[in-house]
């Protein structure tokens, strides 16, 4: 099977006190066996997410280096990832996994791709809710349509298949992140939105695998007219200029460094 790739997972965390702790307790010892390290990346949450997981650590002896950083600025969730992506090309991981800490992915869905190793021929392994094999719990219909309309339209602007435009279980290849062609993308939510017409401008080999997604006592940060609207207008742009989309500044606030510091790891 040749040389163990190593694997960084990250966990973003905002105000999800209540679920961080069931996510936690997604990393079992045969996830443990294919990770090298764990960082739960806390984006200046305001609840006592962080006692609770300084709790579950202390008393949870989990097999892999496990750290909790917490970020020196509130940066959005896309501000965490570029927190995670720099920690992890500093630190010469191969993979970086995405596992959002508001337990409505479940890393086990891509424990099988691990297994096979199948994740190497791709840049980019991104999970998927709307395509064969996917399941959605406590998910309305109505905003079914509305993400299969979407992804539709990003299919068409991006020139391959696009089933998802950002679930909570993605995994990315840590050499094309070396170059921070990412660091100009939103820090929030609309992140990932980016990250998925990057790909088509870079020519980054992309797969979708299915997942299950749920939800249940979480709580959305999502404004779902006003996103629909500004998602759209980031695809219209791309699709009018590419080259001047990847080199246009995004963000609302520049931001020279993303730093975090370390409050706790379990070793």
């Amino acid at each position: 099977m040749g040389q163990k790739n190593k694997i960084l997972l990250f966990i973003p965390m905002y105000n999800c006190e209540k679920q961080i702790v069931r996510v936690l307790g997604q990393i079992t010892g045969e996830v443990c066996g294919y990770l090298s390290e764990v960082i739960i990346v806390n984006n200046r949450s305001t609840d006592n997410g962080e006692r609770v997981v300084r709790q579950y650590l202390s008393e949870h002896k989990l097999s892999v280096k496990c750290s909790l950083f917490r970020n020196d600025d509130n940066y959005g969730l896309g501000g965490s990832h570029k927190v995670a992506f720099q920690y992890a090309v500093d630190h010469g991981f191969d993979y970086v996994i995405v596992l959002h800490g508001d337990d409505q992915g479940d890393i086990s869905n891509i424990l099988p791709y691990l297994k096979k190793r199948a994740y190497e021929k791709y840049d980019c392994f991104l999970g998927a809710r709307f395509m064969k094999g996917s399941k959605l719990q406590g998910y309305s219909g109505f905003r079914t349509f509305g993400n299969y309309v979407y992804n539709f339209l990003f299919t068409v602007g991006c020139g391959y298949p696009v089933y998802d435009l950002g679930s909570g279980l993605n995994m990315y290849k840590v050499s094309l992140l070396k170059d921070k062609f990412y660091l100009r993308y939103k820090d929030n939510l609309i992140f990932n939105y980016c990250m998925v017409l990057g790909a088509a401008y870079y020519k980054h080999k992309v797969r979708f695998f299915p997942i299950v997604w749920r939800e249940d006592d979480q709580v959305s940060n999502v404004k779902m007219v006003s996103q629909a609207v500004t998602v759209l207008k980031l695809l219209v742009s791309f699709m009018i200029n590419r080259k001047k989309f990847v080199e246009a500044e995004h963000r609302d606030q520049v931001v020279t460094d993303y730093t975090a510091q370390i409050i706790y790891t379990n070793e």
